[in-house]
């Protein structure tokens, strides 16, 4: 039986495929169930029963899975457990999010039709919303929110945009005037052409769908401003979108996330950021930034703790 909320979807479809395969029952209620897909029919489809909480609590001998991308409840017990008063000032949480897309539209291009409405302006905080500004297509986002108590200050953002966003947090990547910045992460690769601080051109194509001359390829013609949308869609990829073309732009390559490895000796001679010295972190600074832009209340603070000075 599962309950809760929308949450990533990935390894939870594989597992139930598999427990469905065996001949086993699954129940879940209809927030759960969209963890699978948005559309109930197609989840249903696969054979998964979709009921209430109420009829949910009267299945008997089932054993009972929540579905969260954040549970508070169990970070405070961990931080209880190491003796951490889980007291905090601010909740800031980045999850991948295709979105609710309609019926009649590929997930793929709703995904990119909202990178592209949101960036229009180059800036990647555009990309990181407060808790009533929330797009209602986006229904990972919003179980997020709906994860953290009302009065609560929370900021909810795109994980690779946040990773993006931390690689300029290392000195290197933020001297760069001219830069192609890349997060390869286990499922979704993810670059921006970024030219003093704003986005000129990006794709996001499926990790496990390119190789690395593919990925070398694409990079070479989104600096050039040449990539087209086409490519990248027909090679199972989310899209592409030039804002600005910059033929003669030569920029140089910083990766971020978990799969980087695939440029390892790539001919880009690629940076690998490692922003304040904590490569696993560059989201999580990414997140503060998003969250200094949309609450400038917080920002000195944010800004003093982030300063190269200590760093």
């Amino acid at each position: 039986m599962l309950i809760g909320e929308v949450m990533g979807g990935g390894p939870c479809a594989w597992a139930a495929e598999d427990h469905l395969r065996a001949g086993l029952p699954i129940y879940a209620t209809p927030e759960a169930a969209r963890t699978f897909d948005d559309d109930l029919d197609k989840v249903s489809a696969m054979g998964i029963k979709i009921v209430s909480l109420e009829e949910a609590q009267r299945i008997r001998n089932a054993k009972i899975i929540p579905l969260y991308d954040l549970s508070l409840e169990s970070i405070n017990l961990a931080l209880r457990t190491f003796d951490v008063d889980p007291v905090y000032d601010a909740v800031a949480v980045a999850v991948f999010d295709h979105g609710d897309a309609p019926p009649t539209i590929s997930d793929r291009i709703f995904r990119f039709q909202y990178l592209t409405r949101q960036l229009q302006n180059g800036r990647l905080t555009d990309l990181a919303f407060p808790r009533g500004s929330i797009p209602h297509s986006m229904s990972r986002l919003r179980a997020v929110a709906r994860s953290v108590p009302e009065d609560m200050p929370l900021l909810v953002m795109d994980t690779a945009p946040a990773a993006i966003l931390g690689a300029f947090d290392d000195p290197v990547v933020a001297a760069m005037p001219d830069a192609l910045v890349v997060n390869i992460g286990n499922f979704h690769a993810l670059a921006f052409h970024m030219i003093e601080g704003q986005i000129v051109g990006l794709f996001e194509h499926h990790t496990g769908e390119i190789d690395a001359l593919q990925l070398e390829r694409f990079l070479d013609e989104l600096s050039k401003g040449t990539l087209t949308n086409e490519e990248i869609f027909n090679s199972q990829g989310h899209g592409a979108i030039i804002f600005h073309p910059t033929p003669d732009s030569q920029p140089q390559v910083a990766l971020t996330g978990p799969r980087q490895q695939m440029l390892a000796g790539s001919r880009l001679r690629p940076y690998r950021a490692v922003p304040h010295g904590a490569m696993m972190l560059t989201g999580c600074f990414g997140l503060l930034r998003a969250f200094a832009a949309h609450f400038p209340e917080s920002a000195d603070v944010i800004t003093n703790a982030l300063s190269p000075a200590i760093s």
